[in-house]
């Protein structure tokens, strides 16, 4: 059985997907982009910015599910730009605990935003 997560605090697109999904012990979290989530508007020019806020729009999913960031198992990133990389790592780096979780990144053309992050989170335990 599967249940719906919507986060009134999160981002609202009006668009048709769900924030999360729990399906079983896992939560699919949809792609999250660096904007704010009140305004919308992009929390910066640089990846920097832009990682950080869309790694807090994951946790605040992650967090009405009753999960951190150390449940990721899996994240799966779309950047804008290949040369990004080095400094989208180190902000990951940052709000991510070692050991990390297994991640795929693409360069995708994801419009204006410079990163998008869907991560799947593991329920029961945190990765150790």
């Amino acid at each position: 059985m599967s249940k719906t997560i919507h986060v009134s605090k999160a981002p609202q697109f009006p668009l048709p997907f769900s924030h999360a999904v729990k399906a079983g012990d896992f939560v699919y979290v949809s792609g999250q982009v660096g904007v704010d989530p009140e305004t919308l508007e992009l929390a910066g020019e640089t990846i920097e910015e832009q990682t950080a806020r869309c790694i807090r729009n994951v946790e605040l999913i992650l967090q009405e599910a009753g999960l951190t960031l150390d449940h990721v198992i899996k994240a799966n990133v779309h950047l804008s730009d290949g040369n990004l990389i080095p400094a989208f790592n180190e902000v990951y780096a940052q709000m991510f605990q070692a050991p990390y979780p297994t991640r795929t990144t693409v360069v995708s053309g994801i419009g204006k935003y410079l990163i998008e992050m869907d991560v799947i989170a593991y329920a029961p335990s945190k990765r150790s």
